[in-house]
């Protein structure tokens, strides 16, 4: 796709921006300057990236050109810098890429991530915890971290639900894909015969909000204090720690027992709850876009199978975008970043195609 004219509309925006930037009192409405700013300094790193973009190119082409040179010595050093070249075209290309699309200040966010058993029994728990591990070593690896919010723990040692926040760069950008249906097919170890079996999870990311994104009125809250429930000892089982919020006006419920501190899951449960009644906004912002894009990402609804893993044949099958890998060991273990670029890939070209239109 050649992305000239989208450059060029955002290089003309530069000089604006750097106008009302040196107006006198620009600081007067900090939220107003913030915004500026930070259009301003993801504009200037687009263009650098444009800039580095096109000159690699113009050395991908001498290089191609030098490959064929009768020195083989000029030859061998052109091979070797083909690969890499191309290499950084696609990562600048990417990043391009995501720069050009109208900016979502949810992305940047951290993120609550609910993952339950469906339809499957015991086995339906165990793929919820084997969800939740995989999520975990994803986390690890980009430099995340994970704090649990409410564990309901299965008795064959999985998860009836478990809800945790992720917190770390750019959280919601990344994970916001996983929200759906996630469907498994395999032999369950209780099964005899060898059959396979198809079970359930489904998975909801939620982007965390901010107290100005969602007001809260107390007279709209009902908060009680409970006794917390499963695992953890004595002092689980005899503090009244645990604290469940109903927003009234939607009847949403949020429970939040993993902290010992009333106080300290007081907060997380209010936490969960704005971004709970901030999603109802996305989703409603959502239906603007494209047939689509709503298809790709989604609604983050329980009736939405995103993703089979099918463990007899080692595959995982995304349906939003028809991606099928043959590394689902790998997968179940925490390398998910070849199915998140896919989907990412498939979600800037769409967006990208709109703003052309």
């Amino acid at each position: 796709m050649d992305y000239s004219s989208l450059i060029e509309r955002k290089r003309l925006r530069l000089p604006e921006l750097e106008s009302s930037m040196a107006q006198e009192g620009f600081f007067d409405d900090p939220e107003k300057a913030r915004g500026l700013t930070r259009e301003y300094n993801r504009l200037k790193a687009l263009l650098e990236d444009w800039s580095r973009l096109a000159k690699a190119k113009t050395d991908l082409a001498d290089s191609l050109e030098l490959a064929k040179s009768d020195d083989s010595e000029i030859a061998a050093m052109a091979a070797e810098e083909i690969p890499l070249l191309e290499e950084s075209i696609a990562a600048l290309e990417a990043a391009v890429q995501y720069a050009l699309l109208p900016h979502d200040p949810t992305e940047d966010r951290d993120a609550i991530v609910e993952i339950r058993a469906g339809t499957g029994g015991d086995e339906a728990s165990l793929f919820a915890g084997d969800l939740y591990r995989m999520y975990q070593r994803y986390a690890e690896a980009r430099g995340w971290r994970i704090e649990p919010v409410e564990a309901s723990p299965s008795e064959v040692g999985g998860f009836k639900e478990v809800v945790f926040r992720v917190a770390g760069e750019e959280v919601f950008r990344f994970l916001k894909y996983e929200s759906g249906v996630h469907r498994v097919q395999r032999v369950p170890a209780t099964e005899t015969q060898g059959r396979i079996h198809t079970s359930t999870a489904t998975v909801a990311v939620l982007p965390e909000a901010e107290e100005v994104d969602v007001e809260l009125k107390p007279e709209d809250l009902h908060i009680q204090t409970t006794r917390s429930g499963g695992p953890g000892g004595q002092h689980v089982n005899t503090t009244d720690s645990a604290v469940q919020v109903t927003h009234l006006p939607t009847g949403i419920l949020v429970k939040c027992q993993e902290g010992r501190s009333q106080g300290k899951n007081k907060e997380r449960a209010l936490q969960i709850l704005r971004a709970k009644l901030l999603e109802a906004k996305v989703r409603e912002e959502a239906e603007k876009y494209s047939a689509h894009r709503r298809n790709l990402i989604g609604s983050g609804g329980r009736e939405e199978k995103i993703r089979t893993y099918n463990f007899p044949q080692n595959r995982l099958t995304d349906h939003r975008v028809n991606l099928t890998l043959y590394n689902l060991d790998q997968i179940v273990a925490g390398s998910i970043s070849p199915v998140i670029e896919a989907l990412q890939a498939s979600e800037m070209a769409e967006r990208l195609a709109e703003l052309e239109a």
